[in-house]
């Protein structure tokens, strides 16, 4: 039998734990030794990180049985005086962060907030968020966090959630308006009517079971889904041996407070006595992202899978302060690491793959340069606390180096809030293990490489049928991501002539026309797995949280605008707008972000904009004037004025 991989190991599970003699643990790895003849056999299917196979009464999950909140204030202590943030160079102590917020709790105890009850957070990025967040948990509550790029509608459906929560607001955030049904606290202690004394009030004890937050993420029904995420879960994410490396010293915090990766960016530099940077301002802009990660000593970002492939391609060398850069969230380019790599080859990069269900990350692949790239980026081997199965329909493990649904095992949310039917359709019983752990389904098919890393291929609800024959989406993507004049493709299933057929949406690294990328499909499978149609994009389109948008992925039809001519600026922005949406043309009043723009394209053509004009524009000017007639206009008042676009 083949030896493991290093840092991936299978364990026969019927192996009795009496034959095992010795247990042999180095840096990220354990593995069993047996006398004598007795052999293990590899189980196909099973990954885990670290420690005994579950179901083994020796076997213990290395996990902190403390609260986050009892973790921090034990920090504190030992590092009272060590920077905890850092904004635009002004730095809070951890002394400083552990009294303030434990003024906030006592407000928050005193208005009702207590175990089990929500704090829906809206607050912007800085160190008020952080006291607050903290606040809440020391309270004894979870937090709730809100997004302010969400419509108002949205929020509201979050707070509606909830009987009357108590909702954390900031003097910025609640200028534009809170949701209703909720009583409303300002984070600023000099809010306080009178002088009301919340010294006395006494703070709940900690418990690991408890919710430590609800972060809600989009619904197959349109309404958002509300994940519960304990104490436990937090601290066996934090407390994994990848963030005891110095390159975490000075982490920064750029995701939006209302995605999962906060987590992350909260949690493992506060409890480990490092150090947080927070990106200022909502606007994410790549000039200014990398200012603070020079000006800041960052020394590890996550960036997202969409915006990490913008800068591999416009400024590669942006991130070559950092130690790491971690990626995911969605497929990560090949082609993007290898440029970032080339750029900056003391860099690791590393590719992180887990959901809000599983309290984050569930696998890691650090890449280093050399790399040459491949067909797939590995997302790599579990973390410590979690164990991975790939499944077939009937449940069952299946062989090496085949495809499976992946699910995983460990430390896991606790529930979606209040869908019980949801909860015990994505998480149920592991048939594995025997000790009442739990599985969760997350739709994803991957299969392990012979290296033995394993492999994102897709979404297993992505599957469908083609004139009889079932289809992996996943599968054409890999076809035509080999080309050499692809940089990404996504394939999806759209009704073409009436019929569900695929689609493929290719980003071109050099020129090439559909016909050709059709035939090179066809030259390597079957003809039901040749797209029915191939769109040209200059970009993929991403979510606010930079996963790709499948539902603004354009019909293979596009529309014509038959209009007057514009000034030549208007009519150079009119075709830089139409050639980054995929559109015959576009109006010179027609809205960018109407045309089911992304906040990623805007970045990648505000740099052609820019290279082409000589003018510096915002990423807060376009979204103020996201038509090509308003654009236009601005660029050319700065022409005549040398005033810069803002």
């Amino acid at each position: 039998m083949a030896a493991p991989s290093r840092h991936l190991h299978r364990f026969d599970l019927s192996i009795r734990p009496d034959i095992a003699t010795e247990f042999v643990a180095t840096p990220r790895m354990r593995r069993w030794r047996t006398p004598g003849d007795a052999r293990r056999r590899a189980v196909p299917g099973r990954w885990w990180a670290d420690g005994y196979p579950p179901g083994d009464p020796d076997w213990t999950p290395v996990m902190d049985s403390a609260s986050i909140q009892a973790r921090f204030t034990a920090q504190a202590a030992r590092t009272p005086d060590a920077p905890a943030l850092s904004l635009a160079g002004v730095k809070t102590g951890y002394r400083d962060l552990a009294e303030r917020s434990d003024r906030l709790a006592r407000r928050l105890v005193a208005l009702g907030a207590g175990p089990e009850r929500p704090v829906v957070v809206l607050v912007e990025r800085s160190p008020e968020l952080v006291v607050a967040t903290l606040a809440v948990l020391k309270a004894g509550s979870f937090y709730v966090p809100l997004h302010h790029a969400h419509p108002a509608h949205r929020r509201q459906q979050v707070v509606d959630r909830f009987d009357r929560p108590l909702l954390l607001v900031d003097g910025p955030s609640s200028r534009g308006g809170v949701p209703e049904r909720c009583r409303v606290v300002l984070t600023n202690d000099s809010a306080d009517p009178g002088d009301v004394d919340f010294g006395d009030v006494e703070l709940p004890a900690g418990d690991p079971d408890r919710a430590a937050y609800v972060m809600f993420t989009s619904g197959s029904t349109g309404e958002p889904k509300g994940v519960t995420v304990t104490h436990r879960g937090v601290l066996g994410l934090v407390s994994d041996p990848l963030w005891d490396s110095d390159a975490y010293e000075r982490t920064l915090m750029v995701s939006p407070y209302a995605f999962s990766m906060s987590t992350f960016e909260l949690w493992v530099p506060l409890l480990h006595g490092r150090e947080i940077v927070l990106y200022p301002g909502a606007d994410l802009d790549l000039a200014a992202l990398g200012e603070v990660i020079a000006r800041e000593r960052v020394t590890a970002a996550h960036i997202t899978a969409g915006l990490f492939r913008v800068l591999a391609e416009e400024s590669p060398r942006l991130v070559a302060p950092l130690r790491e850069v971690m990626t995911g969230g969605d497929v990560v380019s090949p082609s993007a690491v290898a440029r970032v790599l080339d750029a900056c080859p003391d860099l690791v990069v590393r590719v992180m793959y887990g959901a809000t269900e599983t309290n984050l990350f569930v696998t890691n692949a650090p890449i280093t340069a050399p790399y040459q790239p491949e067909a797939r980026v590995p997302i790599g081997t579990p973390l410590r606390d979690k164990r991975v199965h790939l499944l077939d329909e009937q449940r069952r493990p299946v062989a090496d180096g085949a495809v499976g649904e992946l699910f995983v095992a460990g430390e896991l949310a606790r529930d979606y809030l209040g869908r019980p039917g949801l909860t015990a359709e994505r998480f149920g019983p592991d048939p594995f293990a025997g000790d009442g752990g739990r599985l969760y389904r997350t739709g994803d098919l991957a299969r392990c490489r012979p290296d033995g890393r394993l492999e994102l291929l897709g979404r297993a609800d992505d599957q469908l049928k083609v004139r009889g024959f079932r289809v992996e989406p996943g599968e054409v993507e890999a076809l035509l991501a080999a080309h050499p004049a692809v940089r990404h493709a996504a394939v999806v299933p759209r009704a073409v002539s009436d019929d569900k057929q695929l689609v493929a949406y290719v980003v071109a690294a050099s020129e090439v026309t559909p016909a050709v990328l059709r035939r090179h499909v066809a030259a390597q499978a079957p003809d039901y797995l040749v797209p029915a149609a191939v769109v040209l994009l200059p970009e993929l389109p991403l979510s606010p949280n930079g996963k790709l948008d499948r539902a603004a992925l354009p019909d293979p039809s596009t529309v014509e605008h038959d209009e007057t001519p514009g000034s030549e600026t208007e009519e150079y922005l009119r075709a830089v707008f139409a050639e980054t949406l995929d559109l015959r043309s576009v109006g010179l009043d027609d809205d960018f972000f109407d045309l089911s723009g992304q906040s990623m394209q805007a970045i990648r053509m505000i740099a052609r904009i820019e290279r082409k004009t000589g003018v510096s524009v915002t990423i807060a000017t376009f979204y103020d004037n996201p038509t090509p007639a308003m654009l236009a206009e601005q660029i050319d008042k700065e022409r005549a004025t040398g005033s810069p676009v803002s």
